[in-house]
């Protein structure tokens, strides 16, 4: 097997493990810690660490550890947090809350690093676009994790012990320390180019900087949608539409059913990017979304268009697969000279989105929900055309070696 191959393939597997132990604690948080708001409350904290963790440590921890220790390193994190329901407490949830969300940014910051890599690594082997490798790779990715969201779900509607859904994580962390190949110092700049790892002020301060970047600023919208659509899904729609009309006992059903689709769409999309382009992409999830919130705006559910409470989730999981991948590699190309600090934004402003939408998901009725997600949609959009327009403007302006040289040689970042 092609060595950078099995990397991704690594990776997606112990994401995959991980993930299908953490999806399941974080969906149920809020049901199985009711008594004075616990598990709430673990969700705040948890959210308020991450954005934290965004600002300052993906870029530390990468430069001083490297991606393949950094990802073993915070996988370790999420351990902790399940090891933390085990006897769940204000004393035990709480920090190992603070403890996951502390060690969520880098890990996505690392793995979106690695792929990168990777895909520029053998792009260039095999005289192929970087940029088509690393969407093809962010493809395979999603198409493995996602299934996490499968698997989660059929052992919680199956009620299977949470025991052994826990104890995958600790064997995700095995896999990457024994599988995964340490990236090479030539190939990474990450660790070529910083004999240290900096301090906490510099990082914090590099990603406040890359806000002067005009396209950086054009994509938060676009950053913030991602969180604020995935939460909307899991969140409202679930409790909303599903439970009242249906019983809670299909939840997990219907977000296998998202998970399904989410995951072959984000293989077929990371394969067929290469010929439909990024902003057709963009386009139909768009589209996608924004017919699904008016139906949802006009439908009124009932326990006899059963095939219909599917449907949503469906159309839900294509156009979350074009998020995932596609605005992961857009970081990835646009912002190839300062991806540390570039990622660090991502986390940063997709974790704001899901604050946000967190905070009012009790206060506001469905209805007001769905105009808001629509208007950020809207707002996307717009802002997004413009950062392609202005990174079309810059490129008009680049020499042509330099842009061969940019895209395929140099190792570049996407983040999710």
């Amino acid at each position: 097997m092609e060595r950078n191959l099995k990397n991704v393939l690594v990776i997606s597997f112990g994401f995959l493990l991980l993930f299908t132990a953490y999806g399941g604690l974080q969906s149920l948080q809020s049901s199985l810690h009711s008594e004075g708001g616990l598990g709430v409350a673990s969700l705040s904290v948890l959210y308020a660490a991450l954005i934290l963790s965004s600002m300052f440590l993906p870029p530390i921890l990468i430069k001083k550890l490297g991606c393949k220790w950094t990802i073993a390193g915070s996988m370790c994190c999420y351990v902790a947090f399940s090891l933390g329901n085990f006897y769940a407490s204000w004393y035990t949830l709480i920090p190992t809350s603070v403890i996951l969300g502390l060690g969520g940014a880098p890990l996505w910051s690392a793995k979106c690093t690695y792929l990168t890599i990777a895909g520029n690594s053998y792009a260039e082997k095999a005289g192929k676009n970087g940029k088509d490798i690393i969407n093809q790779y962010f493809g395979v990715f999603f198409l493995i994790f996602q299934s996490s969201g499968i698997w989660g779900n059929l052992i919680s509607s199956l009620i299977f012990s949470q025991a052994s859904t826990k104890a995958s994580g600790v064997l995700a962390v095995l896999l990457i320390i024994v599988f995964l190949d340490q990236i090479t110092s030539d190939q990474a700049e990450t660790e070529k180019e910083a004999p240290e790892a900096p301090s906490f002020w510099s990082t914090f301060l590099a990603t406040l900087q890359h806000l002067k970047d005009k396209r950086q600023c054009l994509l938060i919208p676009l950053t913030m949608y991602s969180g604020f659509e995935q939460g909307f899904l899991s969140g409202d729609y679930t409790k909303t539409y599903v439970t009242c009309a249906l019983g809670i006992h299909y939840v997990g059903y219907v977000m296998i059913c998202f998970s399904a689709v989410n995951s072959l769409c984000s293989l077929l999309f990371g394969k067929i990017s290469q010929f439909t382009g990024r902003k057709l992409l963009f386009a139909l999830a768009a589209a996608t979304n924004t017919a699904c919130i008016i139906a949802l705006l006009l439908w009124r559910p009932h326990p006899k268009q059963l095939a219909v409470f599917f449907v949503f989730p469906a159309l839900w999981g294509l156009s979350d697969a074009i998020w995932q991948t596609q605005v992961n590699v857009l970081y990835g190309i646009f912002f190839e000279k300062h991806k540390e600090a570039a990622f660090a934004n991502y986390r940063l402003w997709e974790s704001l989105g899901f604050v946000i939408a967190f905070g009012y998901s009790t206060k506001l009725q469905v209805y007001i929900k769905l105009y808001i997600l629509l208007s950020v949609l809207v707002l996307s959009m717009v802002m997004y055309g413009a950062a392609e327009y202005v990174e079309a403007k810059s490129s008009l302006g680049t020499p042509t070696a330099t842009k061969k040289e940019n895209v395929e040689p140099r190792a570049q970042e996407s983040h999710l």
